[in-house]
């Protein structure tokens, strides 16, 4: 199968955003850190989606997700209908999972 489309939900995007702000203003060593790994995030995703750990939630069926290492926050997202949709941006820190 080719290349999977990336779309990102208004909770993911919201999330996104508020970290990126944060980060930018906080992280005055790495300001675009967020950026890249989220742009690194998802170009693997969109070739190789099956790469993220299953989420271990009964509520969570079919979701999945990687660990952004530099930013200390796990992406969940789920594959359908062709493509892989961001579900969550959660810091590793943080029990639980995300309110999906």
């Amino acid at each position: 199968m080719g290349a999977y489309s990336v779309q990102v939900t208004r909770h993911a995007a919201a999330q996104i955003q508020r970290l990126s702000v944060w980060w930018q203003q906080n992280r005055q060593s790495a300001p675009d850190a967020v950026a890249i790994e989220l742009e690194r995030a998802f170009a693997l995703l969109a070739v190789r989606p099956e790469l993220g750990a299953v989420a271990r939630s009964a509520r969570l069926a079919g979701v999945r997700r990687i660990h952004l290492v530099k930013i200390h926050h796990y992406l969940y997202y789920r594959t359908r209908e062709g493509a892989v949709e961001i579900l969550a941006l959660w810091h590793t820190s943080r029990a639980g999972m995300p309110p999906l």
